[in-house]
């Protein structure tokens, strides 16, 4: 029998992960699985409420477990020392991300804006910068495929500077996540 009471999502540069929990209301059993892989796993805890810390790609997470009426609880994943609603928020103000199809094959490339690493497949790339006459761009090969991430200026300060994602010359649009 399963005690899996919670399943969240959580998109970082190196891919999305799923993070799976089990809670055993009556053993007290606390078993965190990340990408299907067992973590963590706590059997006879006396205490059923409290907090259990671990890793995803080397970011800290915790999921705080709650009593809230009774015997019913509450779970929440906090990532990077946020909860995932506001991590993913922040996510979406540092990280673009594009998903093209190129030669049948799917690709996620991000690109963090902090650091100006670009990740592809999980795996950070190496790139070269070169200026042009209106912004930037950042080159990188993917499967044999020259690729740049261009940056331009919007020309207005709240919308701030443009990234665009070209493969092979194709400008790929940017994805939601």
């Amino acid at each position: 029998m399963t005690d899996v009471v919670a399943v969240w999502t959580v998109a970082l540069s190196d891919g999305i992960h799923k993070v799976k929990f089990e809670h055993g209301t009556t053993t007290g059993k606390r078993v965190i699985y990340v990408d299907g892989k067992e973590l963590s796993r706590k059997n006879w805890m006396f205490k059923l409420v409290g907090r259990e810390t671990f890793t995803i790609s080397g970011t800290k997470a915790v999921i705080n477990i709650d009593a809230c009426s009774g015997f019913a609880y509450e779970y929440q994943l906090e990532v990077g020392g946020k909860s995932l609603e506001k991590f993913t928020e922040q996510r979406a103000r540092t990280c673009k991300v594009w998903t093209p199809v190129v030669d049948g094959v799917g690709h996620r490339i991000v690109l963090e804006k902090d650091s100006m690493q670009i990740w592809c497949d999980g795996h950070v790339l190496e790139t070269a910068g070169e200026f042009v006459d209106d912004g930037t761009e950042t080159h990188f090969d993917m499967a044999g495929h020259a690729c740049y991430i261009k940056a331009v200026s919007s020309g207005k300060r709240r919308e701030g500077i443009i990234h665009s994602l070209v493969i092979d010359d194709v400008e790929y649009p940017e994805t939601i996540e």
